[in-house]
């Protein structure tokens, strides 16, 4: 398969290792009115923006911001982002997955999916007048690139009552919003319908059905899903399969099985092989030691270009021991990068090509380096958002260089 192009850069791998000389040519490249513009913006954001936000509970301040998304995706809105990006923010090209990253920094999966539904004809007609997916043009104007989803091949409205929670203290987000999404159908309309409006680099994050344990099923079901974005039109520059999603009261822990990796991938990445589109897989934390390397080679064996380690980690919420949700941020980090470091040394051992994108806890450069020296050849975000703003990308690469 060929490296898709996402940037019309020559793509430059990202260095794996502290001190090379990429990182102080990226920090010579800003210049002293970007640095001053992002040291005045992360003290306002900190000392300013934050405690506001943190005055309503998590869920509200999500809702808020998704409403500002959605007024925001128009081409005035995008345009304004994108000047904010491009004033912030100096270019690293990464070769990840067999994509061009203009950074190696992107936006997890979470985020930008959408709004939920009880039947599918509920959300067609909400995507044939309203904005479907809040963020769908204005955050990857802001941040760069952006992994959509998860999306399930049927709409979902996901779970009622208290689903967002932080942790200041351990800079700690947890959610059990138990995959909301519009559902594919829904979503290829909509994305389809603005196809030629999509960002160059982009993903999309699909996830099986909860809940369904025959892994036939779960595989007509997702290549059902590609069939409908792919005759649509759309084009992302890769699927992630996710096979972890700790906060649908399901078990995504032991199910994360070689035997299920192998059924999904092989059918998966034959059919996106055909479209010259990667697949990557998302794995969740915590997992055995054994079970990351034998689903490592999994993925080497059938095709997939990257693994991304980790989703959040299932645990009990701050309101009830008894129900579950993923942790992600901070104190998720010391797993997220140890499963990092184990598939990186199981690649070694296979020789396998398979890169790895490491996801969880990324709050700062030291951080987001810790992620790359650990083998990672890019990273994802989401906590970050909440607890470094709106240009937490920019100062995540900025930190990460030295700047």
């Amino acid at each position: 398969m060929t490296l898709k192009e996402g940037s019309p850069s020559p793509p430059t791998p990202l260095p794996r290792k502290r001190g090379e000389g990429s990182q102080s040519e990226i920090a010579n490249r800003v210049s002293s009115f970007q640095r001053a513009l992002l040291g005045a913006y992360t003290v306002g954001y900190e000392r300013a923006a934050r405690p506001l936000l943190f005055r309503s509970s998590a869920g509200e301040a999500h809702e808020q911001m998704l409403r500002w998304l959605a007024r925001m995706d128009n081409l005035t809105g995008a345009a304004l982002l994108a000047a904010m990006r491009r004033a912030t923010t100096v270019d690293q090209p990464a070769q990840v997955g067999g994509v061009v990253l203009p950074s190696p920094l992107m936006l997890a999966a979470g985020f930008v999916k959408g709004v939920g539904f009880d039947t599918e004809a509920e959300a067609q007609n909400y995507a044939n007048s309203r904005d479907l997916i809040p963020g769908w043009r204005a955050m990857p104007a802001l941040v760069g690139p952006v992994e959509f989803g998860s999306f399930t091949r049927w709409p979902r409205v996901g779970n009622s009552g208290v689903v967002l929670w932080r942790d200041p203290a351990t800079q700690s987000t947890q959610n059990r919003v138990g995959l909301r999404n519009p559902g594919v159908r829904a979503a290829a309309l909509f994305l389809g319908a603005r196809r030629d409006q999509l960002p160059p680099v982009w993903g999309i994050n699909l996830a099986p059905s909860p809940g369904i344990s025959d892994d036939r099923v779960l595989c007509a079901e997702l290549l059902e899903s590609l069939d409908l974005l792919l005759d649509a039109g759309l084009t992302p520059s890769w699927f992630t399969l996710n096979l972890s999603c700790p906060n649908t009261e399901d078990d995504p822990g032991a199910r994360q099985t070689g035997q299920q990796a192998e059924t999904l991938t092989t059918a998966l990445a034959r059919r996106l092989d055909s479209a010259g589109i990667p697949l990557w897989v998302k794995l969740g934390p915590a997992l055995g030691d054994a079970q990351y390397r034998v689903l490592l080679n999994v993925g080497t064996l059938t095709g997939v270009r990257a693994i991304v380690a980790t989703n959040t980690l299932g645990q009990p919420t701050p309101d009830d021991p008894n129900v579950i949700a993923g942790v992600g941020g901070g104190s998720i980090r010391p797993h997220a990068l140890a499963a990092v470091r184990l598939l990186a040394e199981e690649r070694a051992r296979l020789g396998s090509t398979v890169d790895l994108v490491g996801c969880g806890g990324a709050l700062d450069g030291a951080s987001t380096r810790a992620f790359l020296d650990a083998g990672a050849s890019a990273v994802q975000y989401w906590s970050a958002l909440v607890y470094r703003g709106p240009l937490a990308a920019a100062v995540l690469a900025a930190e990460a260089a030295g700047v």
